[in-house]
């Protein structure tokens, strides 16, 4: 695969939100025993700003699917903020660059925020043990 030149850059990125909920001892007494079964789920939105550039919001949710009577909630919303090039005229190009080149650059930073706001938040032992794989997502969206 050729590198080509980069199609957007970032201009900024920052938490614009965060979420962590736990209401009380017993809840964190009985999610820190089963934090484990809480998926990752991740939604990525965006909205044109003006000069070619583009406001994206990946959010992370981590949360219990079980209907359990104790559980925590845990959000963060990451916004980036990209310039697109003068090149890029298809939605299509600009879908990939939203859902996945942008998110592949940013994923670090992001998991890192997250992991921090859930270690804080008292649960040490939690590590996402997959990496998100943008890239695939994007391609199973599309067939």
């Amino acid at each position: 695969m050729k590198m080509m030149t980069e199609k957007f850059k970032i201009i900024g990125k920052y938490i614009k939100d965060m979420s962590s909920e736990t209401k009380n001892a017993e809840t964190y007494i009985f999610v820190k025993d089963h934090i484990l079964k809480y998926k990752l789920n991740i939604n990525i939105n965006s909205k044109a700003l003006k000069n070619k550039m583009v406001e994206i919001n990946t959010i992370l949710k981590f949360e219990d699917k079980d209907n359990s009577k104790h559980k925590s909630h845990f959000e963060m919303t990451y916004a980036t903020i990209i310039q697109v090039n003068d090149d890029v005229k298809e939605k299509k190009e600009l879908e990939k660059i939203i859902l996945c080149d942008v998110q592949i650059k940013i994923y670090q930073d992001l998991e890192k925020s997250f992991l921090n706001m859930l270690h804080n938040s008292g649960y040490a032992g939690v590590e996402f043990e997959k990496k998100i794989d943008f890239e695939n997502l994007y391609m199973q969206r599309f067939n």
